[in-house]
This record gives structure tokens, sequence and C-alpha cells, in this order.
């Protein structure tokens, strides 16, 4: 995956670099944009002979023989290799759909969390995962996932910590995964003892820190922490790097903080710590608008320097991971990382050579994503009757009920309402904005609540796609159309459903670990446009709702969440009553 220059290459290399043999590709006469330095050097050309770059300057002439392929830049800027240091490519699509579109837009170096896969897939599926992301066109590594869950039953799926250990000490995994600081503060996951060994293996510990801020940052970060991609405001950006902390903008589907960021280029910092992410691109957004060359281009756009945003996509996510050796920038014995651009502000990928292979021109691939076999299976086959989904409550009149306020398509708060009870129960009253959410882990147990805000008037939507577990999330107005979304998620194996009067108007099947789909990546936006289409056409008011009910369980956004032993509240991480005695 990642491999020093040998003392063969070496030879070679230099061999080329002095006229005294031909290099394999040279592009010529291109406006190189240096991140080293951060210049702009016109006139130059960089010589490959291999996967490494041999040599850089103002003439390579002396490297071009009969067999060399020559690409004439015809002033066009060469940077390197775009490197999202922070991913979530487990996204809908299978892998290799979602490299189709990635690698076109000059993305050669990928960091990805592979959290999604801990709990359907276990220690199989996250080898079995590492193994799909090998010999790709591009380089995807990946960090080791600390397992934090608010799901007792999927805590019971984790790898064991000598097994975290055994993938942490991997070539191509760069240090343990993001911790979500409330869990790791609390000391009851395995990060710790993961970023130890991470830090003794000269590796990093990638961090999450929404809200933490004065003592609790100094004391979250004093568990190893390297990075965090969760400021939301200049102030958390420059508190952060004061403490020493690699901070990620993050610009992708689930969250865009550039624009309320980008102030900082006029503050008299540093930025060589600052990096562009995306946090996870959804195949919409992947189709739409590309992957990380559209993340540079909203940083120029912002008012970043052009030559910064590039260093923040390329040198700072390089020497961030330790990578800076290998990977980063355009120098003699780096990996051949490069794409050809039009103008320093106008990031548009021309051509992109990854590992000394052209693998994209035009925005068309020259080269297909490996084929490789995904393993890991999905959900069993279960049933489930409407009665499933009863909230019962003993008495007649009213009660007090905890229910989970939905106040933007991620957030949650607490709200507790004075609600009817109906023949035993409390039931969903959509005139009043409150549905009935379930959460049925992958063996069958479930807990049913409430949520308000999500706005829907008919029907039900479910997803197997749920955060930080291994189950579906339901949401309805009423039972019967509960259970029948409930019903198709599990008979396929996993996926996205919305019913309504018992019929499935929309569905993504995602039978691969529950999370992922086997279909082709315009066939998955397809789907997932007539999913929002049918949950919008039911009244529900969100821009995205299948990621407004997969975040139902998520450890990491405030404040009411969902598991199978009932609401979960992430200030205090205890299980609450849905009724309030």
């Amino acid at each position: 995956m990642m491999r020093s220059v040998g003392t063969e290459d070496m030879r070679a290399l230099a061999a080329v670099a002095l006229g005294e043999e031909e290099a394999d590709l040279v592009i010529r006469d291109a406006k190189l944009a240096n991140v080293y330095s951060r210049e702009l050097l016109d006139g130059w050309s960089v010589a490959v002979k291999g996967q490494w770059i041999a040599y850089v300057g103002p003439d390579a002439g002396h490297a071009i023989g009969t067999k060399t392929k020559v690409i004439d830049a015809e002033g066009r800027v060469l940077v390197p290799g775009f490197i999202d240091g922070h991913a979530h490519i487990l996204y809908y699509a299978a892998p290799r759909e979602f490299l189709r579109y990635a690698m076109l837009g000059g993305t050669t170096t990928i960091v990805t969390e592979i959290m999604e896969l801990t709990f359907p897939g276990r220690y199989a599926g996250l080898v079995a995962c590492l193994d799909v992301f090998r010999d790709q066109p591009i380089r995807i590594l990946s960090t080791v996932p600390p397992s934090i869950t608010l799901s007792k039953g999927a805590a019971g799926r984790v790898p064991t910590p000598e097994q975290l250990t055994e993938l942490l000490r991997r070539e191509d995994v760069v240090g343990v995964g993001e911790g979500f600081w409330q869990e790791v503060m609390r000391g009851k996951t395995y990060y710790p003892a993961l970023s130890e060994e991470a830090l003794r293996l000269r590796k990093t510990a990638e961090g999450h820190a929404a809200g933490c801020r004065s003592r609790r940052l100094s004391a979250y970060l004093d568990y190893g922490v390297s990075s965090c991609h969760e400021s939301v405001s200049a102030d958390e950006v420059v508190e952060k790097l004061r403490l020493g902390l690699c901070v990620m903008i993050r610009q992708g589907s689930i969250r865009k903080e550039l624009d309320a960021i980008a102030k900082i280029g006029d503050l008299p910092l540093d930025l060589r710590r600052v990096a562009l992410v995306t946090d996870g691109i959804d195949p919409r957004d992947l189709v739409a608008k590309g992957y990380l060359e559209h993340v540079v281009q909203r940083a120029v756009d912002a008012g970043f320097d052009p030559l910064v945003a590039v260093q923040m996509a390329t040198l700072n996510v390089a020497e961030h991971f330790g990578l800076d050796g290998f990977l980063g920038g355009i120098a003699p014995a780096k990996y051949a990382d490069m794409v050809l651009i039009p103008d320093l502000r106008t990031i548009r990928a021309e051509c992109v050579v990854s590992s000394g292979a052209v693998i994209a021109e035009g925005g068309k691939a020259l080269v297909e994503p490996r084929r490789a076999v995904f393993s890991s299976p999905g959900l069993e086959k279960r049933h489930f009757d409407r009665r499933d989904f009863a909230v019962r409550a003993s008495g007649q009149g009213h009660v007090k009920a905890r229910v989970i306020d939905q106040v933007t398509e991620l957030l949650t708060k607490e709200v507790i309402l004075d609600l009817p009870v109906s023949g035993g129960e409390l039931r969903a009253d959509p005139e009043r904005d409150i549905l009935k959410a379930s959460v049925i882990s992958c063996e069958g147990r479930m807990f049913t609540g409430l949520v308000r805000g999500h706005g829907l008037r008919h029907g039900a939507m479910a997803t197997s796609g749920a955060w930080e577990t291994f189950a579906v999330v339901v949401v309805g107005t009423n039972d019967g159309d509960m259970a029948a979304a409930a019903n198709r998620v599990f008979e396929t194996g996993g996926g996205i459903v919305v019913c309504d009067r018992g019929e499935v108007l929309a569905e993504l099947p995602m039978p691969v670990a529950g999370i992922l789909s086997d279909l082709k990546l315009d066939e998955v936006v397809s789907r997932l446009n007539d999913i929002q289409d049918k949950a919008e056409a039911l009244g529900f008011r969100y821009p995205d709702a299948t990621l407004t009910l997969a975040t139902l369980t998520a450890a990491a956004i405030p404040f009411l969440r969902l598991c199978e032993d009932g609401l979960v509240d992430l200030k205090t991480g205890k299980v609450m009553d849905l009724i309030v005695s």
C-alpha cells in the first residue's frame, strides 16, 4: 500500500534525474504549485519513473526518450494530488462505485473511517473492507474504529482490543478513528488504549470535539487526540490551533462550515495545521458537484489564497498523518500524484496522475476501480406486527412523556409533553407533529418512543443505515405502516423504505452489511432522490430524510437519542424512561 523508495528505485530515479535513463512520464511547461515554498513556478516540468517522481525543474528534456509519455501542460497549473484526511466512503454505494466518480476530480488519497462496518461486519468485516480498498486506482487509507455505540447489543459485536490493535498495526491504517469526546471522557471506550498504541507507532488519534471548549477541550486532548473536524466557527478554529490540533474544515454532505470559518484566512495565523475535508459525500452530491476538488474550489471562492487552499488539501494533510515523506507535494522521491488544472482559481481536473499512472483525463476515467467482493452479510429476515410498535402507558387521562424534539435535521433536544392515554397506549398524533420512532436491533430487540418535528402527515419511513449500531430505525404516523416499512427493510437484508397505507412507495435495498447498495451509483442516486420526493410528499420537512432518521441513534450528535433500551441523554450518557414519573 505505502512503501518507501527502495535502493533500486533510488538508483533508477537518480539516473532519470541525470538524463542517464528515460522517464516513463514527463509533464512539461506547467505552472507548478509548490506547496513547500508556496510559490507558483512558471515553465517547470516533472519527470516520473514508475510510481515515483524522479526530477522537478525548469526543463525535463534530458529525461525524455522514445518510450516516454509526454504531456504538454501548455501553461496550465500542476498541483499535488488532493488528500481527503477525514472521509466516510461507505455511504450508500459500494466503494467501487464511489471511486468511479471520486477519482475523476484529482483526489489521489483518501483517509476514511470504517466505523460503519464495525457492528454489522465485526472484525472479519473490517478486514474484508480493507481488502476491498487495496490496489485501487487511488490510495485508500483507513483508521481503526474505536467502536463507540449507545447500544449494548451492538457493543457485543465490537472486535476485541487485541483485534483492533492488530488492525492499527497494519500499513494501510494510519491511526485511530474519531473518538466522541463525551464518551472518551467517561472512560468507557477502547479509545485511550488505542490512542496509546497509536502514539507508540507514530500514528494519530483522530478527534470529534463538537461543543468541547476550554478546560474540557484540554482534558480531551490529554487522551492523545491530534485533530478535530467539528469546528463551526473561526473562534473554535483559533482555540484548537493554539492547542496544537490539526483543524479539519468540513465541507461535505452532512455539514458545511467553510463560509463560517473562512475569515481565519484574514487573521495573522499560520494555517499549516488546517486541512480541508469532506467528512463524507452523499452519492447525489458526488455526481452533481464532484469530490474534494469541489471543497478546494469552495475554499478559493470563500477568499482563501489559492495556494493556501491547495496546501490545506495536500501537504497539510500528509504532514498530519506523517505521510509527507511519500505524499503531499511534487518533489523527487515522492509518489507521482499530480493534477493538471486550468489555473489556480479554477479547480477542475483536466488530467489526474496517481502513483505515476494517468487515471483520468477530461473528466473521463482511463482505468476502472478493482472489482472486489464485499462479503459482509446484511440483516437476517424478521417479521413484525403492528402490535410490536405499541407504546404502553398505564392509567387513563394524560401522562408526561419524554419526547425527542428534532430542532434541526441533525440536532435534537428533550421536551416533556402532556399526552393522552388511549386504550392503555400512547399514539402518534400527526396533527401535532408527534410521531412514533422505533429502533430495532439486528437481534430483533426494540424500543419505541416519540419524536416531534419531522412533519410526516401520513405513512412511515425506515432505514438500516442507523449510525453507530446495527439496527433499523423506523419513524411513522401509524403502527401498520411502521411494521410494513420495517418488514421490507429486513426482507431485503437492509435498505431504506418509504411506506403509506401498507404500500412501498420508494426504496433503496442495501443488502451489503445493511448499509451499502450493490446497484450502480446512478441508480443509487435515482432511488435516493425518489425516497426524498416521496418522504416530502408525505410531509417530511428536512432536506435529507434518510440522514435525519439514521442519526437518531448517533452517539456524537446532541442531545436525545434512541437505542433498543430506551432514550439516551448524551449529556449524561444515561438511558432515560419514556414516561416521566
